[in-house]
């Protein structure tokens, strides 16, 4: 199933189930919040000039960007999982 086409049905979810994805959605966006703050102050080591990062900063912010990528998509399949398990 594609996730950007998947149409959740959170009527269908329990209470507490519903907590829990509240609790997730929250988690995750303070966790994205968190990997910009980090990864900027991780990866940008000096100033910008010319409007380009070094090669080494732009690596850096590339493999950070991509982590957090992996943890929302790990996030995502969990969902489609509690979504497969209520219908």
């Amino acid at each position: 199933m594609d996730l950007n086409s998947a149409n959740l049905d959170i009527s269908r979810l329990s209470d507490a189930d519903k907590r829990d994805l509240q609790q997730q959605i929250s988690n995750e966006m303070q966790k994205a919040k968190l990997q910009d703050y980090t990864c900027w102050t991780k990866c940008i080591t000096g100033g910008i000039s010319g409007g380009k990062l070094s090669s080494k900063e732009e690596t850096c912010t590339q493999n950070c960007v991509e982590r957090f990528l992996d943890a929302n998509t790990a996030v995502l399949k969990h969902l489609e999982q509690m979504r497969g398990e209520i219908a």
